[in-house]
């Protein structure tokens, strides 16, 4: 991706933050200039901050995520804080794909705006997709859901999603950006995905003009 895009996507971002009085703290507004020295924090330990991909496919408007990591623990440091929280805005059919995670278990919450729509998957004993239904619990009642079935959350509603329960999710179409909270034990994103087809995590990026906040793998290169 290049920069000028993820700038853009950032400025984006911050307007529907605001827009749905979400705030983050002082230092998601920083420049890079404002990092210089700042590499013995938890921040950048932990890789917080603002975080954007496209999983290697360069079509963020249908494939891609932007989020926010607010705190986190860090499993490589044995980071006392066992719990991580991101705020995300998913886009209208803009899909995170289908990935389950081998440590991480997270509450999917829905903050605002639109509906976002969940497929899900229980994984077999090789990691591919089960053929077996699953239970899962929505806001503390357990349903059943049948091998890539669909659970829509609406404003206020949140999912738990389990080690090892393969699940995809986007916005539904003609209901606007969704508001998109997690509440999880530590997350470790260069670890602990397991996409159903491989991919990467994180960008690469072409660097055609300067950030206009850091994101959190931009830590090395300008902390």
């Amino acid at each position: 991706m290049k920069r000028s895009e993820i700038n853009g996507y950032i400025r984006e971002a911050k307007a529907f933050l605001a827009e749905h009085q979400f705030h983050l703290p002082t230092w998601a507004f920083w420049s890079p200039e404002d990092w210089k020295g700042r590499g013995d924090t938890e921040v950048v330990a932990n890789q917080l901050g603002w975080d954007l991909t496209d999983y290697g496919k360069g079509d963020f408007e249908h494939r891609g995520l932007i989020l926010f990591t607010i705190r986190n623990g860090n499993m490589a440091t044995g980071h006392p804080k066992p719990y991580a929280e991101k705020i995300m805005i998913v886009r209208e059919a803009q899909i995170c794909p289908m990935h389950f995670h081998w440590t991480k278990m997270e509450d999917i919450i829905n903050r605002g705006g639109g509906n976002l729509v969940i497929e899900l998957y229980g994984s077999d004993r090789d990691e591919q997709l089960s053929d077996q239904p699953l239970a899962v619990k929505v806001d503390g009642m357990e349903r059943v859901v049948e091998p890539g079935g669909k659970v829509v959350l609406v404003p206020g509603e949140s999912i738990t999603l389990e080690r090892g329960m393969y699940h995809r999710f986007y916005g539904e179409q003609g209901k606007g950006h969704v508001l998109v909270g997690e509440v999880s034990s530590v997350n470790d994103d260069n670890t602990d995905n397991r996409f159903l087809n491989p991919m990467p995590r994180f960008p690469e990026i072409e660097e055609d003009e300067a950030p206009l906040h850091l994101l959190c793998t931009d830590y090395p290169d300008y902390v």
